[in-house]
């Protein structure tokens, strides 16, 4: 396969990530339903939970879809369903209405999280999986930058901030005929349809479990950071929130900055090497954050962790596929629902910030990196 041919293969699948990144439309999305239907937080807040709770409930049944359906239907499968969920708030848009459109729209993500990862792995070769799964988050990340600031010029300019809805739907359309259009060869290792015990017992293999929690704890600290950030920096700091939340968007945009960077060291450096190195600077400017005062120092060590954290999801994800190659698309399935993390340590997080403030819930997404440091370690003898 020369250079060109492979690259006009790996486009439209990179394209795809762009796609996975609408999902995070949810956060701003929740504001503005929010104000328009006069809620709750506690029931505005249904509206996130109904991508996450997806994310548990669909990601292995999709592996083992995939094994009948093949890497690439099963994503432009995904690709409908999201489709389908962006036209939904401009058919009819109400409180219920919208709680369905963003269920769609999880369903849809989880279905492509799912199916896009491994299927990177038919147009690139082993050596090349974790720098292009890394640029694949790099393209994501644009899109979830993208989305609140495609909302506020709706509103502000058209007069309505769901006018992003078919905007996404158009990308999403166009996506998907790009992928349907591009011959991209099956991965013939992978024909055999299991059942959901046999993929569950993929979880007896050391290695497996051990990635599986590191994908549970990276996207825990992740939306922990996101979380916490903020309210760290009003008790540290002192600042109100509309100041405190300029953390949350550096954190982002170290995040996208570090993806990018991962993309291009990945593709020279041993990931291993680059997953030790990555979780030690985490833990060092975590460290350093708990016992700081100042602002200015507080925020740059923000930005620390969200550049060391931007790539682990991608290192254990590729070390995963290619420790049991063969079962690639139930182990991609599991990975996938560790994602559901991100809804198990923000509680543990809060009963620790009610028991000593703020530094508490810093604390576990301490643990949490803790966990990500010893799995760099152990699971590269557990590879040997």
């Amino acid at each position: 396969m020369n250079t060109n041919t492979s690259l006009s293969k790996l486009l439209p699948v990179l394209f795809g990530f762009f796609v996975m990144g609408f999902v995070d439309v949810v956060g701003i999305s929740t504001s503005y339903v929010q104000k328009d239907f006069n809620l709750s937080d506690s029931v505005a807040n249904l509206l996130p939970m109904m991508v996450f709770l997806w994310f548990f409930v669909f990601s292995v049944p999709t592996g083992l879809l995939m094994n009948k359906l093949g890497r690439k239907n099963t994503v432009l499968l995904s690709m409908v369903i999201t489709f389908i969920a962006m036209l939904v708030p401009l058919i009819a848009y109400s409180y219920g209405m919208a709680l369905f459109a963003f269920a769609l729209l999880g369903i849809g993500n989880t279905i492509l999280q799912v199916s896009l990862n491994p299927l990177v792995s038919n147009v690139v070769s082993k050596e090349h999986l974790t720098s292009r799964l890394t640029l694949g988050q790099f393209i994501k990340a644009i899109a979830s930058f993208l989305g609140p600031i495609i909302a506020g010029f709706a509103a502000a300019t058209l007069g309505n901030w769901k006018m992003l809805f078919p905007v996404f739907a158009g990308v999403t359309m166009l996506s998907g005929l790009w992928l349907l259009l591009t011959p991209i060869p099956r991965d013939e290792r992978v024909e055999e349809t299991t059942s959901f015990g046999e993929a569950f017992g993929l979880l007896k293999d050391r290695t497996i479990l051990l990635l599986f929690l590191g994908i549970l704890f990276v996207v825990g600290v992740d939306v922990g950071m996101n979380t916490a950030t903020p309210k760290f920096l009003m008790e540290r700091a002192g600042l109100p929130l509309e100041q405190a939340g300029l953390g949350t968007s550096l954190y982002f945009a170290a995040r996208t900055v570090g993806a990018l960077t991962g993309a291009i060291l990945l593709a020279k450096f041993s990931a291993t090497r680059f997953f030790r190195i990555s979780m030690l600077s985490a833990i060092t400017a975590m460290v350093i954050m708990l016992f700081s005062q100042s602002i200015v120092l507080i925020l740059i060590m923000v930005a620390v962790i969200g550049f060391a954290i931007a790539n682990i999801f991608s290192i254990i994800f590729s070390m995963a596929l290619q420790n049991r190659p063969e079962r690639g698309n139930e182990i991609s399935g599991l990975m996938i629902m560790g994602v559901s993390g991100g809804a198990i340590l923000p509680p543990l997080m809060g009963l620790a910030s009610d028991a000593i403030g703020q530094t508490g819930g810093m604390l576990v997404i301490l643990a949490g990196m803790l966990y990500l440091l010893l799995a760099a370690y152990v699971v590269k003898s557990e590879r040997k």
